[in-house]
């Protein structure tokens, strides 16, 4: 068969020049065979690119063009491949039709199809960059539209293999990427990536060497990155180490750069000889500190890089030798002179011409604060908090600054309050919206992402690359929809693509409630033991089973996808797939059936063993997926996937000591939120009229080994789910009953308040009342209402959203837990203290309970102020009570800022009165700019708030 690709119709950035559309063929079977053309005087990346380009072809159709560098050996249809300056593409490209503007511009290329260039040449179709990375993206980009996945490679995905290849393309000009410098910072390798390397695929080195950084720059140019942060930690020896290593670099034109902790090219951690050269302080230890640098400088004099300006401790600490910020202050600024004077010195040029880069990282950022001076010529890199949400963007005269700005973020963290190396669990809409609102800010100049050890962290790499190459499309958040289906699309086709699109946003998601490194609730740095997680399996419908039940959904959808996947596309799906969905599962469950068992054996229920033996089953399941995922293509990926980094004690199997309650019944019941009336009878929740709500009853086994059960004659108004039942030790150790009122009955009834439900066993018999309520029979319909002691306001649920000027509260769609985040916008320094000159979101709501001891709790998204002298603040007024001010913004690693970013929400409470029952009005106006609410709790009754209120816990509205 033929495959056509039109290529208009596939490039995602840039523009057509012309509306001329011409065919060329790769490959026909009328014997039409092209050949790759290059200039053997270019740089060494349009070789490699020529090469890699052919070995493509190969891959789709098993044809290997040749690759020639002399044009008198060219004839037929030829690809051609250079520099669109260059004396080579002259008798291709006509530099008239080329814009001044396009020659000047960065990274970028032109596709063009030449008909008759030469009496030999029929066709050339000419891919000419304006630099060497920007040709190899036009040649990579070709690559992919054929069907080769920048992630062939690093995560086994198949080609698409053709009989014909023809290209319908037309003339084509690419936009310069949006961030200057793009690229990864390899760190934390240490579980994965270097044992990988220096046992199974470079074992000649036995560490990460060329032959592996070959591998990693040509995913970053397929990538269209260009940009990389070498891996630093103890088991690595320095990039510098190996001589092979910044030979690929410059083969790949790849930009050197070193991390927050690595001054001049240097990585510390390796390098700096403690005993040989002494403290690695400025202070005490000047001239061997200056030395170690300036060796450094010296020897990468040829290297395209940027050099990381400061000084902070060997790895990733404070600065050695000082004993306050101003301290520090002063001598930070002595190290930046000296380390610009080196640079012009021995790079015979000034400073302000060669690229520095000064990270504002962790204590960093106080420095700066207390009035650290930066040159002006530096870019600086700002951070986010290790949890994806960054500390501080530049201000508007920040933003003047002729080095500019950038961003270094995690999608992989080692540190506290807790690591998350491994797994990708960082949720896309946060990526997106954190990265969109550092580009709309004007930092711009460098993006560099923490990918940790590459795998399993693909898709938010991707995401990482496409939104730095061109942020314009993704300016609003649902271009993450379309983005998952396109990525996923793409690799395993059309008929699974939104189906995994669907199953990995769910993942990300459930991970966004709760990352799996972090769900023993325990920390680390100090580590900590493991403690029962915040899920309550005993009210809000069984937090723990829902989370379980979300889970097996998308386990199940995986096994069926997996089911109806070709042989070839397995080992790419379990790595992209199949691997982070069941591990997460099994971590989750590990927990959850652990915390289950715990609480029913103090109950008396004979299944807490079952449920002892789930959680340890599903620690063996970890076992045997990261077992399956090592030994994938044939072992290729031996040794990578380690499913207990640093080892922590989140992913041992943990040791579940089941001290059983005695029971004097044969059988216990337990009612969802364990209440009780006056009289010690179980109730449970109250049902609303017209409120479609089921509540649950547990019936267990407690002291009989085997019994049976049975509700007394139901009025025809309740409706359970099970009438009776058969309870065994060695079958069903318990079941649940799920209530729910058939309301036309009920009002046929006479529209009772309440109904004891009696159930019965040998030798039992407990009443269980049923409680309905009207309170809100004339309620608006699909009112907000407080029932049972709670009602739930999400963001968007707004009755009214004034914007006052240009200021307003701005939809994110698909971000939050309520996946309804509403922003403060626009994106400004300036705050807003006059509240009848803001923007404001007005909520009604409907409660039943008069108390003055409510509490009203407010959880946002937890991000940090937009400049380094911001607030994070929201104005707060309940009915007519005067506004009272909150302010989310958290200093350092405080306990506030653990909690919130090991939960991905900022709560704050303030106590509200609720002096009559119906209508209740609150009101929320915006004093800072990228404050996110997500939701609203008013809490009427004693007890903590659920943990779990995302968008599917939604309370369905009544009536």
């Amino acid at each position: 068969m033929k495959y056509f690709v039109k290529v208009l119709g596939l490039i995602l950035f840039g523009s057509t020049i012309q509306a001329q559309t011409s065919k060329f063929e790769i490959y026909t079977n009328n014997n039409i065979q092209t050949t790759i053309l290059y200039d053997k005087e270019a740089a060494k990346l349009d070789s490699i690119a020529a090469h890699l380009l052919a070995e493509d072809i190969y891959k789709v159709t098993q044809y290997k063009p040749k690759v020639l560098t002399n044009i008198k050996q060219a004839e037929g249809n030829v690809i051609v491949i250079g520099n669109i300056s260059s004396e080579f593409l002259k008798p291709f490209v006509n530099k008239k039709s080329i814009t001044a503007d396009f020659l000047k511009q960065w990274e970028s290329y032109v596709y063009r199809t030449v008909l008759n260039p030469n009496k030999k040449i029929k066709k050339a179709f000419v891919i000419a960059g304006t630099n060497p990375r920007g040709t190899a993206y036009g040649v990579f980009d070709l690559s992919k539209k054929i069907g080769v996945s920048p992630w062939y490679w690093w995560a086994d995905v198949p080609v698409l293999t053709q009989q014909e290849l023809v290209l319908s393309q037309e003339d084509f000009q690419s936009k310069a990427p949006s961030v200057k410098f793009r690229g990864i910072f390899l760190n934390d390798e240490d579980w994965g990536l270097q044992p990988w390397a220096a046992k199974n695929f470079e074992p000649e080195t036995k560490d990460i060497g060329p032959k592996t950084y070959a591998k990693i720059f040509e995913m970053l140019l397929r990538l269209k990155a260009n940009t990389i942060w070498p891996a630093m930690h103890e088991s690595t020896k320095a990039f510098f180490h190996y001589p092979g290593n910044a030979k690929v670099a410059a083969l790949y034109n790849i930009v050197l750069g070193t991390s927050h902790a690595e001054p001049m090219l240097r990585n510390n951690v390796d390098e700096w000889d403690k005993k040989a050269m002494g403290a690695f302080n400025y202070k005490t230890n000047k001239d061997n500190v200056f030395k170690y640098w300036e060796d450094r400088v010296k020897e990468a004099k040829n290297i395209d890089g940027f050099y990381t300006i400061g000084m902070r401790g060997v790895h990733d600490s404070g600065m050695e030798g000082v004993k306050n910020n101003d301290e520090a202050v002063a001598v930070l600024n002595e190290v930046i002179k000296d380390q610009r004077n080196m640079l012009q010195a021995n790079l015979n040029k000034p400073a302000s011409e060669i690229p520095q880069v000064f990270t504002v990282y962790k204590e960093v950022l106080d420095l700066y604060k207390s009035g650290l001076k930066v040159p002006e010529d530096i870019t600086l890199v700002w951070t986010d908090d290790n949890y994806g949400y960054i500390r501080s963007l530049s201000n508007t005269q920040e933003q003047k600054r002729a080095g500019g700005a950038g961003v270094y973020y995690h999608i992989s963290y080692w540190g506290r309050p807790h690591d998350y190396l491994w797994l990708d669990t960082t949720n896309p809409y946060l990526l997106q919206e954190e990265m969109m609102k550092a580009y709309n800010l004007k930092n711009n100049n460098i993006w560099i992402v923490n990918v940790g050890d590459i795998k399993p962290g693909e898709y938010n790499t991707q995401l990482f690359m496409d939104m730095a190459y061109d942020a314009e499309k993704f300016q609003e958040t649902k271009a993450i929809k379309a983005h998952q289906k396109q990525f996923y699309s793409e690799i395993f086709g059309d008929k699974f693509g939104q189906q995994i699109a669907d199953i990995q946003s769910n993942y990300y998601q459930l991970a966004f409630e709760r990352r799996p490194e972090f769900m023993a609730w325990s920390q680390t740095e100090p580590t900590t033991k493991i403690f029962n997680t915040a899920y309550n399996p005993l009210t809000n419908g069984d937090e723990i089973q829902k989370r379980i039940d979300a889970y097996a959904k998308i386990t199940q959808e995986v096994g069926t996808i997996e089911k109806q996947l070709p042989e070839n596309l397995q080992s790419a799906f379990t790595q992209l797939v199949g691997y982070p969905v069941k591990a997460s599962a099994a971590m989750n469950n590990k927990f959850l059936f652990r915390d289950k068992a715990l609480i029913y054996v103090q109950q008396g229920r004979k299944s807490a063993v079952k449920y002892k033996e789930l959680a340890n089953d599903s620690y063996n399941t970890i076992v045997a997926l990261t077992q399956n995922y090592n030994d994938l293509s044939n072992g290729k990926w031996q040794g990578f996937m380690d499913m207990k980094p640093r080892k922590l004690p989140v992913f041992d199997n943990p040791e579940i000591n089941l001290i059983v309650v005695p029971s004097k019944e044969p059988i216990g019941i337990s009612v969802e939120d364990t209440l009780t009336t006056k009289e010690g009878i179980q109730k449970l929740p109250t049902f609303y009229v017209n409120d479609p709500a089921k509540h649950f009853v547990d019936v267990y086994l407690a002291e009989a080994n085997a019994t049976s059960w049975k509700f007394k004659s139901l009025p025809n108004w309740i409706q359970a789910s099970q009438l009776s039942g058969n309870l065994n030790a060695n079958g069903d150790l318990e079941q649940r009953i799920q209530f729910s009122i058939n309301w036309e009955n009920w009002q046929k009834s006479g529209k009772p308040k309440t109904e004891n439900v009696i159930i019965q066993g040998d030798n039992f018999e407990k009443k269980i009342q049923l409680t309905i309520s009207d309170n809100y029979a004339n309620a608006p319909q699909n009112a907000i209402v407080e029932k049972n002691g709670t009602a739930v306001l999400y963001a968007d649920s707004y009755s009214n959203n004034k914007p006052s000027g240009n200021l307003k509260w701005q939809l994110l769609d698909g971000f939050g837990h309520s996946k309804k985040v509403m922003r403060a916008q626009p994106l400004q320094e300036e705050s807003v203290s006059n509240y009848e000159k803001s923007a404001v979101l007005e909520y009604e709501l409907f409660t039943e309970t008069i108390t003055d001891k409510a509490k009203l709790a407010i959880a946002a998204i937890p991000s940090h102020p937009l400049t380094t002298d911001g607030e994070v603040r929201i104005g707060v007024q309940w009915n007519d009570e005067p506004v009272k001010v909150i302010n989310f913004k958290t200093e350092g690693r405080s306990k506030t800022w653990k909690e919130n970013v090991l939960s991905n929400k900022t709560i704050k409470e303030i106590p509200v009165a609720i002096k009559t029952q119906g209508k209740q009005k609150l009101k929320i106006f915006m004093m800072d700019s990228g404050v996110m609410l997500d939701y609203m709790v008013v809490k009427t009754s004693k007890g903590e708030l659920p943990y779990s209120l995302g968008d599917e816990t939604r309370i369905k509205k009544i009536r």
